[in-house]
């Protein structure tokens, strides 16, 4: 069968893209930015990569006309003013491209939309729901609430605060129910669903057997990690205070933070949990939800994170737009160190940023992440997916990784912080010698003031960390 996988980059997308091309399907993935897809090499002899941006409507003639089943895995976090336009419109373009093809079926994920007022970001998804719903072709919506995974923005944002505040006073909307589900039984809702004709012109709720207040899961996650936590609700903190609080203790953006202090105000329960028999899926409990995150954690063996998407840093660009480093109007400090054991070096590169830190003045790294934070920027928080590999695409601390080739020992950082210029940092093997590169083209006279303010702790922090990096031991 021929599935066409929108949104194959992100949190989902990456988790169900293995499991379509196990089950025997051709996958064309359809990606806007082709130096972000990364898929296993194990996937790509099932595997079609289509560049499109569902804003062109052009750019979707690339549809092949023999497609099976669509599945939409398109949404935006974003908080600028347009974008329940933006979302609209991907929707109404996606549906009339398809009229052209000889699609059967689009299944399309979206959020549990149950209460009378809704968050914008709730009715963006349900005004999505209902542009798809037009087209002609059998139309499946599943509908879920808060997934937990690793790597998932609720988990990720939940496990921040559990292991780091022992002591919480915390918002009203701590006490909102919700009914979360296992990113592993969305999974099994998505593949099931695929040509069920029984599920065409449906919208169905998807989540597991227990419903929860905020407070209850996080207090079960603390249980799991055997920690002791307490919490406190207080009705005075409102929506920009609780903004703050999940931007400062979490390592989320301030708009996603907002998106998320809006949305967890809505009860996200389900009304009708039908379609679990209709699929004979039996969903697991939240804490074994947990229980399967942690082990991937500690296994090194998560598939995808929303930390490396865009919504993460609040930035949307291209990859390709700024893999060329530019020369013109650029300040550059450019280190070279003798490589003593090749092996070493690259894995100690490989392995940089996360919880093995930039191998010199950390302590100074974690003060200019906190800097960073102070400025609405994403700070030093957000960590890696992997510590074993990097690819292109990933967030890496405050940076992200534009390039990333091992055998041709290159890797290649576009920073994320808030600065007044645009930033790189480039580490390349040349023969013998590790080259390191910081770039910056600097915006106006603040980005030259910038430069030459920091250029004394570059001196300190780049040669340590060079040196590191080059010595055998």
């Amino acid at each position: 069968m021929k599935i066409l996988l929108t949104g194959a980059t992100g949190y989902i997308g990456k988790r169900l893209l293995p499991h379509l091309v196990k089950d025997g399907h051709h996958v064309y993935c359809a990606v806007r930015d082709k130096d972000r897809f990364n898929p296993s090499s194990s996937l790509t002899h099932s595997i079609t990569v289509l560049e499109m941006d569902l804003l062109d409507s052009d750019s979707l003639e690339k549809i092949p006309k023999d497609i099976d089943v669509v599945y939409y895995l398109v949404h935006s976090m974003s908080s600028t003013t347009d974008y329940q336009q933006m979302e609209q419109r991907c929707a109404v373009n996606m549906r009339e491209a398809l009229r052209a093809t000889q699609v059967k079926q689009l299944i399309y994920l979206s959020g549990i939309v149950n209460e009378d007022v809704l968050s914008k970001h709730l009715a963006s998804r349900k005004r999505v729901e209902d542009e798809l719903a037009q087209g002609d072709y059998g139309f499946t919506c599943l509908r879920a609430g808060i997934i937990i995974g690793s790597g998932s923005a609720s988990f990720e944002i939940m496990r921040d605060l559990v292991e780091k505040l022992p002591l919480m006073i915390t918002p009203k909307w701590l006490l909102t129910r919700c009914q979360p589900i296992a990113v592993s039984d969305v999974i099994q809702f998505l593949t099931a669903s695929l040509l069920a004709e029984e599920t065409y012109g449906h919208s169905f709720d998807i989540g597991g057997d227990e419903v929860l207040t905020y407070k209850e899961m996080l207090l079960a996650l603390a249980n799991v990690r055997k920690l002791k936590r307490r919490i406190w609700t207080v009705p005075v903190m409102t929506p920009r205070l609780s903004s703050y609080w999940l931007y400062f203790v979490t390592s989320i953006s301030y708009s996603l933070a907002t998106s998320l202090v809006d949305s967890m105000k809505v009860e996200v329960v389900c009304k009708d949990q039908s379609l679990k028999k209709m699929l004979a899926i039996q969903t697991i409990s939240y804490q074994e939800s947990l229980e399967r995150a942690f082990d991937r954690i500690e296994r090194n063996a998560i598939l995808s994170s929303w930390k490396d998407s865009y919504s993460s840093s609040g930035t949307d660009f291209n990859i390709s737009d700024f893999i060329e480093v530019p020369e013109f109007g650029c300040f550059k400090d450019e280190r070279k160190g003798l490589i003593v054991d090749r092996q070493k070096t690259l894995d100690k590169l490989w392995g940089i940023g996360g919880i093995n830190g930039w191998y010199y003045g950390n302590t100074l790294w974690r003060i200019r992440g906190y800097l960073d934070k102070l400025v609405g920027g994403v700070g030093l928080r957000r960590g890696r997916t992997n510590q074993e590999t990097i690819s292109a695409g990933d967030a890496l601390d405050f940076w992200r990784v534009l390039y990333s080739n091992r055998e041709e020992g290159r890797l290649l950082l576009f920073a994320e912080m808030k600065l007044p210029g645009e930033a790189w940092l480039e580490f390349r093997q040349e023969e013998d010698q590790l080259v390191q590169t910081a770039s910056f083209r600097p915006r106006g006279l603040a980005g030259r003031a910038y430069w030459f303010l920091v250029k004394p702790l570059h001196g300190l922090i780049f040669n340590g960390m060079l040196k590191a990096l080059t010595k055998k031991a």
